[in-house]
């Protein structure tokens, strides 16, 4: 008969003594079972004593947390909390240096620990150490355990930042400045510095008088530090007043970029960026590469202001632009004099320049977005790449078939659509690791992109033989080859240049076909019945395909991690496919993870379900990363007896699909994702091309009559990259 639910056998330890092996039961106050403990081993004033865990973080066990142990469970008997904080807050008080030291370099780990973390703060802990760094006494590891401390204890949320006083900011700030400070020292204080700009708007103008993301960019080509820099520097980024980020155009043929936009896009720090970071000697690590992400949708964001502002058909300063688009494409010098011939050539001129609006060409840019963006866009490609500009609207403009496309209709409705592919204006999302590495090779990024796409549409638009009528499926094909180039994220706009050469219509119109091949070329009565005869032996197929990549395991971050030093925990399936093994580690694995490392387990017979996206409990809660939409795509759990979650959200989609498929098939379920779906398309068809092929090579001999063949079978052992 199975133990009751309510009962945890756990061991526990203490130093010079044999652990004791008990039944836990989780109805009883923890204090009880403490007393019970420490009467195990004579231990007078249990009071003064706590369980925490002996492997791992070491937690302290408190009410609220108990529920989390599990059968097998190795748990330490300590001093409590208080006692601790106590013990701890005097030593680091004192004279000696060695007692000192030990004790700083203590609080750096127990400070982790959201239940000493309240008795420490409770003491006024937290004003003990910023009087510690404020002293500039301490140095070395002592200064720097000091920081991982305070910087462990803030990030509890329960002291605010706007706390902090301005000569402690002064302080880190200067470990910031000083040119030979240790690494560790400048990681914990670049750390601290990002956590007070992201948590307090009267922090970030102090720490923006005392330090300038241009003193950072320094520190981009050391690359123990790198990410701590970038990330203070987005941090600045995000948080600047729109004053000091957004683009002003105080002249529409001249831009002038404001402080904090001129500092980001300085080639100085853009080939800091690419040149010790994008294409330095060690391979990306994914919290460098959502910094990165996250500076480039920055830096996107900054021309939001200019997306959004329509053109005002009365301001004249705007409607030089237009004038000056049409003096560079048609050298306007020798225009007649006389006011109504001259109004009558240039509507002749914005027609061929491919305006909705011939009269008034201003009303063209009303809508937003693209607003005003897409005239800065058209502007620059007429001065920059002037050759390419009027070789583009005259080979239209002199075409007379019905086939010329309207340059400025396709540059309006380019830009929109380049502003959705890039979420120009939306928030950088958490997790999210999709930069670009070609927006770094180049000063107008934004700007060149334009000039090769619209190139690239003029191209399209010939090689489909459009007409105006035909203008939003020129659109869609455009969309679609700009999106399949990013997706192989080329490293520089030539590349780019290289892959959309390579997707040109004909390409597209291939492998549409190709992707369609398996609903539109086998819809015959005998091929749909060859089809249904080996669709259970794929599904068979990639079922056990998803089981073997749970047997292998995967990496997953931790949550709530808002800090550079990533945490990780991995899980993976028991090759009998009877328990789910998980446990923390140090840092993202380079393949298998023994299952000897894993300390906790989850029979599969104790699951009862598997859940997604904002039905999963870690979804529900409010510090969920803010819900957002990628998170809530990628967010699964696990539901087990008795009432237990495991709680995951995956690095990517393909391993969100591969883990829920694999326990769906573990609980014997339907497998229901995309990633399933396109698999059985694909092997089906694939299966069903080589039996027909046989049926194809079969030949008709006089005698004797051939032997049939074997059907063909295809072995599922491709990958996604």
């Amino acid at each position: 008969m199975p133990p009751p639910s309510d009962i945890v056998k756990v061991a526990i330890e203490w130093p010079g003594a044999n652990a004791q092996l008990i039944e836990m039961d989780q109805k009883r106050a923890l204090s009880s079972i403490i007393r019970e403990v420490c009467d195990g081993w004579s231990l007078s004033g249990s009071e003064q004593f706590a369980l925490r865990y002996a492997d791992g973080p070491q937690l302290y066990i408190t009410e609220q947390s108990r529920s989390e142990i599990k059968n097998g469970t190795i748990l330490r008997l300590a001093i409590s909390p208080a006692r601790a904080a106590r013990q701890l807050l005097e030593r680091v008080q004192s004279h000696g240096i060695d007692a000192r030291l030990e004790a700083l370099k203590e609080l750096a780990k127990l400070s982790a620990d959201p239940t000493f973390a309240a008795e420490f703060i409770n003491m006024e802990g937290i004003g003990t150490l910023a009087r510690l760094v404020e002293s500039g006494t301490h140095f070395g590891e002592m200064l720097a355990f000091t920081l991982t401390a305070f910087l462990e204890l803030m990030d509890h949320g329960i002291v605010s930042w706007d706390l902090i006083s301005l000569s402690f900011i002064k302080q880190i700030a200067g470990y910031v400045n000083q040119p030979m400070v240790d690494v560790s020292i400048l990681q914990r204080s670049l750390a601290i510095l990002e956590s007070m700009v992201l948590n307090s708007h009267s922090l970030y103008h102090r720490v923006a008088q005392e330090i300038t993301v241009g003193q950072l960019i320094g520190h981009l080509s050391n690359q123990e530090i790198q990410t701590y820099a970038i990330a203070l520097i987005n941090a600045l980024f995000l948080k600047a007043p729109e004053d000091r980020r957004q683009v002003e155009f105080t002249n529409p043929l001249e831009q002038h970029l404001t402080e904090m936009a001129s500092t980001l896009a300085q080639k100085h720090l853009r080939s800091i960026i690419l040149n010790h970071i994008i294409r330095g000697n060690r391979p990306i690590k994914a919290e460098m590469a959502h910094q990165l992400y996250v500076l480039q949708v920055l830096t996107f964001n900054l021309l939001e202001e200019r997306m959004m502002t329509k053109m005002d058909p009365n301001d004249q300063a705007q409607r030089d632009v237009i004038f000056e688009l049409r003096r560079i494409a048609f050298d306007g010098e020798n225009d007649p004099t006389g006011t109504e011939k001259r109004k009558a050539m240039y509507t002749k001129d914005y027609k061929m320049l491919g305006f909705t609006n011939h009269v008034n060409p201003a009303m063209d840019f009303t809508q937003t977005p693209p607003g005003m963006l897409a005239v800065d866009n058209m502007l620059y490609l007429a001065k920059v790449h002037q050759d390419t500009y009027i070789r583009i609207v005259l080979e239209n403009s002199s075409r007379e078939d019905k086939h010329e496309c309207p340059f400025g209709r396709c540059a309006i409705e380019l830009t929109r659509m380049l502003c959705e592919i890039l979420q120009v204006g939306e928030l950088p999302n958490e997790g999210c690791n999709d930069y670009h590495p070609m927006f770094f090779t180049h000063d107008r990024a934004w700007e060149e992109f334009f000039c090769v796409c619209i190139q690239l549409l003029n191209k399209t638009w010939k090689e489909m033989r459009a007409t105006a009528e035909d203008f939003n499926k020129v659109m869609q094909v455009v969309r679609e080859q700009i999106t399949r180039a990013l997706a192989m994220k080329p490293s520089s706009l030539d590349q780019l240049k290289n892959k959309l050469r390579g997707l040109n219509y004909s390409e597209i119109l291939r492998l549409r076909q190709s992707e369609r091949m398996s609903q539109d070329d086998f819809q015959s009565p005998p091929i749909i019945e060859l089809r249904e005869r080996i669709q259970p032996e794929i599904l068979e197929l990639i079922k056990q395909q998803r089981l073997n990549r749970l047997c292998e395991g995967s990496c997953f971050r931790k949550l709530g991690n808002r800090r550079r030093q990533e945490k990780f925990w991995f899980c993976r399936l028991s090759l009998n496919h009877k328990v789910l093994h998980y446990g923390d580690l140090d840092e993202s694995p380079q393949g298998e993870v023994p299952f000897e490392l894993l300390s906790d387990k989850i029979p599969v017979s104790d699951i009862k379900s598997v859940v997604t996206g904002k039905d999963c409990p870690h979804m529900k809660e409010k510090s969920a990363l803010k819900q957002n939409k990628e998170v809530l795509e990628l967010a699964f759990s696990v539901l087990y007896d008795p009432d237990e979650t495991l709680n995951f959200v995956a690095p990517n989609k393909y391993e969100y699909c591969i883990w829920t498929d694999g326990l769906c098939a573990l609980l014997g379920r339907e497998m229901g994702s995309d990633l399933t779906r396109s698999d059985l398309d694909t092997l089906i068809s694939m299966e069903m091309k080589l039996r027909l092929l046989d049926l194809e090579n079969i030949t008709i001999p006089e005698a004797p009559p051939p032997v049939p063949k074997e059907p063909s079978s295809y072995n599922f052992s491709y990958n996604y990259s």
